[in-house]
């Protein structure tokens, strides 16, 4: 029986950092690395197998290429069942469903296929490696899926991003009721802003910074706090608590309408950059 710790998007940002954290404090005979970038999947993988603070190695393997929509979970599907043939069975101790990317701007302003390769890639896909991943989990087994503070409120100018979020919210709270008796814990991280390379990926390149980003490791670290205590969703600093709170609150029309004519997000039209690694 062969234990695994998986991780999407783990090239940079939030998914390394889950990576490093994740192989350090968790015993497995292997991690595995999701995303588009070889090199950066590469970097993580020496990083994490540095990074290792209890008995025994952890292997890192990395598998770059996309995993989006129905074929990105059909060929992670398959892989679980090869490995579980060749290893004589599979157990994944952590699934992290990283993976994902926003586009600035109004909808009809913003590429239509950069938008539904963000609902594939943000909804459609972790929604399927949850559903492919739990056969081979059980108690004691935990799935962290990335949401965001924007699945609390409908946004103007980033409105299918939010969407996507909503939806992974509902989606990881109610896959954790169900799961619950069976021992396995979700937990739906849902961070206002982090310092990543979100922004620049999000606005093509015109914003280069998340602005008042909080610190990449200490959320990693916060989210898997609160996933190991069997909390059903992780939100960080105080400031991020009292928004999703006062979500409840306000006319979600209005809130929608307030972010399109106030926060407006700025998005170039091509600088090549590629998101999800």
């Amino acid at each position: 029986m062969k234990e695994i710790i998986i991780i999407t998007g783990a090239g940079s940002g939030l998914g390394r950092e889950f990576a490093l954290q994740l192989s350090a404090s968790i015993p497995a005979d292997e991690i595995w690395l999701l995303a588009r970038n070889r090199e950066k999947l590469r970097q993580t993988a020496e990083l994490a197998e540095k990074n290792v603070k209890h008995d025994g190695a952890v292997k890192a393997r990395i598998f770059p290429g996309d995993i989006a929509g129905k074929s990105g979970v059909a060929a992670f599907s398959e892989l679980l069942e090869e490995e579980a043939k060749t290893a004589g069975g599979l157990r994944i101790k952590v699934l992290v469903n990283n993976a994902g990317f926003g586009t600035y701007g109004p909808v009809m302003e913003t590429e239509t296929d950069d938008q539904l390769n963000m609902i594939e890639l943000n909804a459609l896909t972790p929604a399927g490696f949850c559903m492919a991943g739990v056969p081979y989990m059980e108690a004691g087994s935990v799935i962290i899926n990335t949401a965001s503070l924007a699945a609390f409120a409908p946004l103007g100018n980033f409105a299918v991003y939010a969407a996507t979020k909503a939806f992974l919210h509902s989606f990881s709270t109610a896959l954790g009721a169900e799961l619950a008796d069976k021992g396995i814990k979700v937990c739906s991280v849902c961070p206002g802003p982090v310092s990543t390379n979100f922004a620049a990926v999000a606005s093509k390149g015109a914003r280069k910074e998340v602005k008042g980003g909080a610190d990449a490791s200490r959320t990693a670290a916060h989210a898997i706090r609160c996933a190991l205590a069997g909390k059903p969703k992780a939100l960080m600093l105080f400031k991020w608590k009292l928004k999703a709170f006062l979500s409840r609150f306000i006319p979600r029309y209005a809130f929608a309408r307030w972010t399109f004519k106030h926060e407006k997000r700025p998005r170039a039209k091509e600088n090549g950059i590629n998101p999800a690694e």
